[in-house]
């Protein structure tokens, strides 16, 4: 926040998922309660304590790792955060310099489907084309990308924390909306060994350090 707030950028916009695998969940919340969110399936699942987080695991390992974050994540979550949580939207629209935009954490349709780069245009557009938007802004593969389908600009912003490409260091996106739709993905470098450390005094599995450090 800190990094695009020197940027000067227009306003702020969270794709959801504020909490889990991290060791900080109560104060990622404060920190972001003043910015627009859509509710991320993590977010669900800790904020109405459901014992599935809606994640799709690759492996037994990764279901046992996923299992024991979520557990504690709800153990650790306030009551206020919670109400937080649950009082999230499931989707944002707003019209930016012309460009009507949909904001959603994992597709228009689900809060944890997954939309990858590869997914077929024909689908895509299906999705795109009743919704009266120009571009659909999301998050949840935690994988950033911007492509152009058939007019529309699908643009998944990757994820600050937890990343999948073996970069460790923190990302969002910055988007122009005008006279176009243009998107940098931004890194920024954070302490990872605090926060690993903070993992660690919290008894959290340590799948969930080496991710930190190893980018994924």
């Amino acid at each position: 926040m800190v990094d695009a707030a020197g940027r000067r950028v227009d306003f702020m916009l969270c794709c959801g998922d504020l909490v889990g695998y991290g060791p900080f969940p109560n104060e990622v919340i404060e920190a972001l309660r003043g910015v627009p969110t859509v509710m991320g399936n993590y977010d669900e699942g800790v904020g109405f304590d459901l014992d599935d987080c809606g994640c799709a695991y690759t492996s037994a390992e990764e279901e046992v790792v996923g299992a024991r974050s979520l557990k504690w994540t709800r153990e650790k979550v306030t009551d206020a955060n919670k109400a937080f949580l649950r009082g999230l939207p499931r989707e944002i629209r707003r019209g930016v310099d012309g460009v009507e935009v949909l904001f959603v954490h994992g597709s228009p349709r689900r809060i944890n489907e997954y939309l990858y780069e590869d997914r077929p245009e024909s689908s895509v557009l299906r999705m795109l084309e009743p919704l009266g938007v120009d571009c659909l802004v999301m998050g949840h593969t935690h994988v950033p990308y911007h492509r152009v389908v058939g007019g529309f600009h699908v643009v998944n912003v990757g994820s600050v924390g937890k990343q999948k490409d073996g970069d460790p260091r923190a990302r969002y996106a910055l988007i122009d909306f005008d006279g176009g739709v243009s998107v940098e993905f931004v890194r920024v470098s954070y302490p990872v060994e605090e926060t690993v450390d903070a993992l660690r005094e919290n008894g959290l599995p340590e799948a969930l350090m080496k991710i930190l450090r190893d980018g994924g």
